[in-house]
């Protein structure tokens, strides 16, 4: 069961929500909202280290305000949320608890925006539970232990070595497993055909310092229509590197994939 603890600001309105996954691990969501009944919601997936306390989710989540209502969250072992982070693997399970929660609170169409490690994992999520409107994947992995950039070199050694990890678990509030995966899971790469029919739009930038543009290339060459690749230059890696403009373009794609009737005005 979920229970929601919420409250009100200004503008949008917030509901926090306690959830808990298939495999028994809590997550911190927020639900931000307008006025008025609404069935389209869209669903923010940070990356690595990421949280939807962060003014970059914060401004991506807003702009997104005007197709539907937007959940943001924090995956397990980040921040308020419970467990262990596995880096893109077990986290699966943290955005269909989101979207379950969404399907009980009476929305019917829902879009999935995801981030770096939190695109692979809409990525997948879509291939295997299927159920949404539209995925968006921003920055993201075509697979997996990639170490051919200076910055996922990094990475792997923090979440590889019992420092890296107290490193993150003390200064980004980040818990990770020291837990291999196994079995490891299908790579991004390899389950993207399985998405059709549910759109599938992926965006990356030709300056990203973790992932070059062959990762989104990978994922768009093997998934099927309906599909769009968009290769943003100058833009580096997720949240960050999201500018106004993007998000507006974001909301747009994503508004011109509901049905007529759910259509931003």
């Amino acid at each position: 069961m979920s229970d929601a603890i919420d409250h009100s600001i200004a503008q949008p309105e917030e509901n926090r929500f306690w959830l808990t996954t298939s495999d028994g691990v809590g997550i911190d969501a927020v639900l931000l909202r307008r006025a008025g009944s609404r069935t389209t919601a869209v669903v923010v997936a940070n990356g690595f280290t990421g949280t939807y306390r962060s003014p970059h989710t914060r401004a991506i989540a807003e702009e997104l305000l005007s197709v539907g209502d937007v959940m943001t969250f924090d995956f397990r072992g980040h921040h308020g949320s419970g467990g262990r982070s596995t880096v893109g693997n077990a986290e699966i399970h943290d955005l269909e608890a989101v979207v379950n929660r969404l399907r009980e609170l009476g929305y019917t169409h829902i879009a999935v925006v995801g981030f770096s490690m939190g695109a692979a994992v809409a990525v997948r999520h879509a291939a295997i539970y299927g159920g949404t409107c539209a995925v968006v994947s921003v920055s993201g992995p075509s697979r997996w232990y990639y170490r051919g950039t200076r910055a996922m070199r990094l990475l792997h050694l923090g979440i590889g070595r019992t420092l890296g990890r107290a490193f993150l678990k003390r200064f980004r509030k980040v818990r990770v497993t020291d837990q291999r995966w196994n079995p490891t899971p299908a790579e991004p790469r390899e389950v993207a055909g399985e998405i059709s029919p549910t759109p599938l739009l992926v965006v990356h930038g030709d300056a990203d310092g973790y992932f070059p543009v062959e990762h989104a290339t990978a994922i768009h060459d093997a998934a099927r229509d309906p599909k769009e690749l968009w290769i943003i230059p100058g833009m580096g890696h997720a949240e960050r590197a999201v500018t106004p403009e993007l998000t507006v373009r974001l909301r747009r794609w994503i508004g011109e994939r509901l049905p007529p009737r759910e259509q931003p005005r």
